[in-house]
């Protein structure tokens, strides 16, 4: 951790408490926002690291650091993508291509002592792992910060004990290991009832919980619609050069414009397949058949394509250091 931490800080931790997206009601507001925090991000904190999932709210806060970063002649921080070693190969496949497309360093956070038990007898996603066969640091966190008392637990990244040492865990060592001291994320106030009272800078200092840093949050003024908006106006236009910038919406993978494919764009093609939300392979189930973008966001959930046993606890998650 960088010496001094958060002393040298001038940040608001307030900013944003109390809003929502109908705070910022054009686009252009929103984008603005996104611009204002980001610079502050890059410019205030020694250390910044950018979450990475492949999804299109990491990317879309990617691509407003890649264009701060050019503008304000401030550095790219590196990525950090959790491989929970249950994602959507074309998930891989998509941060490795367009890690190696926009000259990105990627930090890969992986638990090893859990992902090399499960390689070393064969598991697959929902085997049993007897809490005793893991290191004392997953022992700890098992038992004395989760309060989980059975002797095993599934290997299950969308459950209580399997997201934390899966993705919270990985993310807090890694986070150690490369002394980050400000995390951007893309997370969004309408996502979920446990990220709506999130503000744009929010602290997270107890070193008994994780390593002291604090979340940077770009985006939480987006809605899921304008998400979409920003990505087929701005963020496609801007990184295809064949693409054309008057807000093209395709209709599906062989709708592209001028011979482009899924690959030329930096869009998961799993949003293509109709997923809305991108969680493990074995626990994500698309959302209808159209794309993402054209589904019924108004009157239907984003993430109903999810295992809920990690959704009805992402409060006390969160308290534990998860996204």
């Amino acid at each position: 951790m960088p010496q001094n931490f958060p002393d040298y800080l001038d940040v608001d931790y307030d900013a944003g408490e109390g809003e929502d997206p109908a705070d910022y009601p054009s686009l252009e507001d929103k984008i603005e926002k996104a611009i204002e925090v980001t610079r502050e991000g890059l410019e205030q904190y020694e250390n910044p690291a950018v979450m990475w999932t492949g999804g299109k709210d990491s990317t879309l806060t990617l691509y407003f650091i890649k264009e701060v970063a050019e503008r304000f002649d401030l550095e790219v921080p590196p990525a950090v993508f959790i491989d929970h070693y249950q994602h959507f190969d074309a998930i891989h496949d998509f941060v490795e291509k367009w890690a190696d497309e926009w000259d990105l360093e990627v930090i890969y956070a992986r638990n090893e002592d859990v992902g090399e038990y499960a390689e070393e007898h064969d598991l697959e996603p929902g085997d049993d792992i007897p809490v005793s066969e893991l290191d004392e640091h997953n022992q700890h966190h098992i038992r004395d910060l989760l309060e989980y008392e059975e002797d095993t637990f599934p290997f299950l990244l969308d459950t209580y004990v399997g997201n934390h040492l899966l993705k919270t865990v990985a993310l807090n060592d890694a986070l150690e290991e490369y002394d980050v001291d400000g995390v951007i994320s893309g997370v969004r106030w309408d996502e979920q009832e446990a990220r709506a009272d999130e503000t744009f800078f929010s602290p997270r200092h107890d070193p008994d919980i994780y390593p002291p840093h604090d979340r940077i949050q770009p985006i939480l003024q987006f809605d899921e619609a304008a998400v979409w908006d920003a990505f087929w106006n701005f963020v496609v236009p801007d990184t295809v050069d064949e693409y054309p910038d008057d807000g093209y919406v395709p209709e599906s993978a062989d709708d592209l414009p001028n011979d482009l494919t899924q690959d030329d764009i930096p869009v998961s093609p799993k949003y293509f397949a109709g997923f809305r939300s991108l969680g493990s392979e074995v626990s994500t189930e698309k959302s209808a058949q159209e794309p993402a973008w054209l589904q019924d966001m108004e009157n239907t959930t984003e993430r109903a394509g999810r295992a809920q046993d990690k959704e009805d606890l992402m409060e006390r998650l969160r308290d534990l250091g998860y996204m």
